[in-house]
């Protein structure tokens, strides 16, 4: 399957590709969209965190038809492989089609998460044959660390009262509810003292990772968990230790797959490496079926200057070893639904500071509410600082939407049902449910896979397809 750059959406995404556009880092993908919008001749308005919002007249015979709302956020995840030289901040994205017709980003996030929303947003806004209603076209930012860009919308910016949100996938599937979350941040100032003991590192690679969303239910293998069992496991069975630094994943919503632990331990080479590998071959069995190339690398270094005091190294390891983390509870109303979880995404160790990240997520707040206080009870056993640095809220269902009537119309022209799902990620829809609650609202976009990880990829067939689908469905909305 070629990526057919003459294909306008193609286009566009391959444009997008170009520029560095990591959150916090989208102004220039937002000032892209205002010179296309300034070059076509369309209203537009960018505010203060780079959202951008694009009007677009009816075309002929949809005058009298409700506006309607295209959504997409311009940010994306910005993780890459431990072998990858790429700078997020500046280097273009090295786009290649697969064997099996799949779009790839070499060594690196692919960004149709959620380039293909942008993409299309841009052919449909460029194209004067498409007919459609009044449209306004929302160009957001900072969804992929707390939905930031969305919670700065305000009620003056919102011209319409249905929503399609072009940041679903899989063609025939529509979300209908989704998660709200809670942002936690684990601070620890840290003490040091002079080092004479031999140093070693302990990394943690094979694993892998995902949306710690719509992936959390598989028990895949959490890097910073795994390394603080290990550590703390081994300290329990009589090999003390004491931590230089610690660090692990890169986003907060993405289940870590890496991490790097350096230490200090007065016991021989050997004895410590055995039992560091046991302890290691024992996580092996435990993700024999869910992430079977788990491996660590042990290694001894150069001897460190300093190392955190024993009181640090403790209070660290034990809150990493006891902290709710993974899936936690599932909906009994909806099959297959998880509805309570958590994830430690990100450890640093900065300077004299240890952080670590956490996102709680679910549709029931007392949900979320129950995590932060277990980790804040918990901080203060181990003397940490927990803060909650944000929050965003869930779409509750409902029961009726002429929106996801047209959409199941549109498949069961082409022979196909539409499948409705109520996911356990968090949405920007629930910001915008928070803001209008009866929006009518319904995702849609092509089959992707492997979001939020080097291995994302696009298939281009699906982006064909999905393409058709929105463009009928926009041909419905009279």
């Amino acid at each position: 399957m070629e990526f057919d750059l003459n294909k306008r959406y193609c286009y566009y995404f391959n444009e997008l590709a170009k520029i560095p556009r990591g959150s916090r880092n989208e102004k220039a993908a937002s000032d892209w969209v205002c010179e296309f919008a300034k070059a076509h001749g369309l209203t537009y308005k960018q505010d203060h965190v780079w959202n951008v919002y694009v009007e677009k007249p009816a075309t002929p015979g949809y005058e009298n038809a409700a506006p309607l709302i295209l959504q997409a956020h311009l940010d994306m995840v910005c993780e890459k492989n431990q072998d990858s030289d790429h700078d997020f901040t500046k280097d273009p994205l090295d786009l290649y089609v697969d064997d099996n017709g799949w779009l790839r980003a070499r060594g690196t996030t692919l960004g149709c998460d959620d380039g293909y929303g942008v993409a299309y947003m841009m052919a449909i806004l460029e194209s004067n044959d498409i007919p459609h209603p009044a449209l306004q076209c929302w160009f957001t930012t900072m969804e992929e660390i707390g939905l930031f860009g969305a919670k700065e919308i305000k009620a003056e910016d919102i011209h319409a009262k249905q929503l399609i949100n072009l940041d679903g996938g899989g063609e025939t599937q529509t979300a209908v509810s989704s998660a709200g979350g809670v942002n936690i941040a684990i601070i620890k100032n840290l003490e040091f003292e002079p080092n004479t003991e031999a140093t070693y590192a302990l990394r943690l690679r094979g694993l892998k990772g995902g949306h710690s969303g719509g992936l959390i239910h598989m028990e895949l293998g959490n890097s910073i968990i795994i390394a603080a069992t290990i550590l703390k496991e081994a300290e329990l069975e009589g090999h003390p230790l004491q931590l230089v630094s610690f660090n692990g994943g890169m986003k907060f919503n993405a289940i870590p797959r890496e991490a790097d632990v350096v230490f200090t331990a007065a016991e021989d080479e050997t004895d410590l490496k055995a039992e560091i590998e046991k302890k290691a071959a024992e996580i092996a069995e435990q993700l024999e079926f869910s992430d079977p190339d788990f491996r660590i690398v042990f290694e001894k270094l150069d001897t460190a200057d300093k190392r955190m005091t024993a009181k640090c190294s403790e209070d660290i390891l034990n809150y990493v070893y006891l902290t709710p983390n993974g899936f936690q509870h599932k909906s009994m109303a909806i099959e297959g639904l998880t509805l309570a979880s958590s994830n430690l995404g990100v450890v640093t160790t900065n300077g004299d500071i240890f952080r670590g990240d956490v996102l709680a997520r679910s549709a029931i707040d007392s949900y979320n509410e129950s995590n932060g206080w277990r980790m804040h009870l918990l901080g203060k056993m181990c003397d940490m600082d927990v803060q909650v640095t944000d929050r965003f809220s869930s779409w509750n269902y409902a029961a009726e939407s002429r929106l996801r009537d047209i959409y199941a119309d549109v498949l069961k022209k082409q022979g196909r049902e539409l499948i409705t799902e109520a996911t356990h990620g968090g949405l920007e829809t629930g910001v915008f449910k928070g803001l209008v609650p009866d929006m009518d609202i319904i995702c849609c976009g092509p089959v992707a896979e492997g979001a939020h990880t080097p291995d994302e990829r696009l298939d281009l067939e699906s982006f064909d397809r999905a393409w058709k689908i929105l463009l009928d469905i926009l041909a419905a909305c009279k």
